[in-house]
């Protein structure tokens, strides 16, 4: 019988399961202030994953036009602190 490490396991049931994006997603928002700044995290309402797109929900119109401008660097940002290539486009809303 194989033997398997409980964090292993657990890293491939995330990997083939629907649950990855919203983990994904929960990683993100755990570490967007660091990501963005302290006020960029204050005003963002949501944050989610869906096909490789991070979803950036916020009321604030001025802070959705200087997040706009910012996607390559949210992306590069995002992708760099995960470790890996998580996202592949930034949608504001």
């Amino acid at each position: 019988m194989a033997t398997f490490k409980i964090g292993d396991a657990l890293k491939q049931f995330v990997q083939n399961s629907k649950l990855k994006n919203g983990i994904r997603a929960a990683q993100i928002e755990e570490v967007w202030a660091e990501i963005m700044g302290v006020t960029v995290a204050k005003y963002t309402d949501k944050i989610y994953i869906f096909n490789q797109k991070l979803f950036i929900e916020t009321s604030v119109g001025p802070l959705k036009n200087e997040l706009g401008f910012q996607k390559v660097q949210i992306i590069q940002r995002v992708n760099e602190k995960m470790g890996e290539n998580v996202i592949s486009e930034v949608i504001i809303k």
